[in-house]
């Protein structure tokens, strides 16, 4: 899954980065190393400006907010719950069909964060223990440092209870698309600690968010493009060796941590979360 990641490029960058060709320097956003779900984060999607007589796709970089609401929700609450879609599904669920026929988009991220269960708290449970399990967060992150591109869609919500002249009658909303972990080995296998730690995005967590390749990108975008079997063979997931996981501080687990010490790499878990 994906419940939480580190975006701290800025709009210049990320323009520069995907093609961007429209951006509303207005709507710049801050460097945020500890993203969670209902927050605005950067998003790169080709589609005609608005009011504009070209009615072309351009490429954009808008600000949305994480947690896709459908368009026929009675609630933004919703939201909340929906800030993920699967791969194997997407294409098929009535809150997240439409708008994969039709509104995909990139979330640019340095990386994501995934929770372990330390060995000694799994241990415990099996033991029949209701002792809270401390979890060690894990950083999986581009191996070459470049800009990690998840795989997203979005979606228009109104808020009927508003003008349409209000500023927030419209929402513009998004989930990350993920798929099964990867099971072969990462970069850098076997953890900062080399001693028994995850050898493989499956060890840390079942899931992951689908991570599209530079050769993906402009198909993926492409409004035009609506043959759900087609959209669907571009989600495959580059190859393990592009990415590398690697222990971080439990200060991650606190959303109202924010910096970038949170990305400094640690030389093995913290004391109590062995994997």
């Amino acid at each position: 899954m994906c419940g939480r990641y580190a975006a701290s490029r800025g709009p210049e960058e990320l323009a520069g980065l995907f093609g961007v060709e429209k951006w509303d320097p207005a709507e710049t956003l801050a460097p945020d190393w500890n993203v969670a779900p209902t927050k605005q984060v950067y998003a790169v999607l080709d589609r005609p400006l608005k009011d504009g007589e070209d009615k072309r796709p351009v490429r954009q970089l808008r600000p949305l907010r994480w947690g896709l609401v459908p368009s026929w929700a009675k609630s933004p609450d919703v939201g909340v719950k929906m800030i993920n879609a699967r791969a194997e599904t997407v294409h098929e669920k009535p809150s997240y069909r439409r708008p994969f026929a039709a509104r995909r988009c990139l979330l640019p991220a340095d990386g994501y964060y995934e929770w372990v269960t330390g060995k000694a708290e799994r241990q415990e449970e099996e033991k029949g223990k209701r002792k809270r399990p401390r979890k060690q967060p894990y950083f999986v992150t581009p191996a070459d440092g470049s800009v990690m591109a998840m795989a997203g869609i979005y979606e228009f919500w109104r808020d009927r209870t508003l003008p349409d002249d209000h500023p927030q009658a419209w929402w513009a909303t998004c989930a990350v698309i993920t798929t099964a972990a990867e099971t072969r080995p990462f970069a850098g296998a076997g953890g900062a600690d080399g001693d028994g730690g995850p050898r493989a995005l499956a060890d840390i967590h079942p899931r992951m968010p689908l991570v599209l390749t530079p050769d993906r990108w402009d198909a993926w975008l492409d409004p035009a493009r609506t043959d759900v079997d087609g959209l669907r063979e571009l989600l495959a997931p580059p190859p393990p060796e592009a990415v590398r996981a690697y222990p971080v501080s439990t200060e991650v687990s606190n959303v109202r941590n924010n910096g970038p010490e949170l990305l400094t790499e640690l030389d093995g878990p913290e004391a109590g979360t062995l994997f």
